[in-house]
């Protein structure tokens, strides 16, 4: 598996979002179909999601791209 963006079938930059992207990717989450792959890019590690995601029954896979970008991708567990 890899974090490449383009075998995502959805794609958020949270870096790009003003505020606090929480909710956008909650959102996300909820619209993303059986099989289908989140790739959330992120300016950090996203370490207090992984709870929630495991806990909404979603796997992850983490990679630092650079100091300043992590990309998450996400699916159904």
């Amino acid at each position: 598996m890899t974090s490449d963006d383009t075998d995502a079938d959805r794609v958020l930059d949270a870096r790009q979002i003003d505020g606090e992207p929480f909710s956008d990717i909650m959102g996300e989450l909820e619209a993303l179909e059986d099989g289908e792959t989140l790739l959330l890019i992120n300016s950090f590690e996203p370490a207090p999601l992984y709870g929630i995601l495991e806990g909404k029954g979603f796997t992850h896979e983490t990679t630092e791209v650079a100091a300043d970008e992590w990309k998450v991708r996400i699916e159904h567990a």
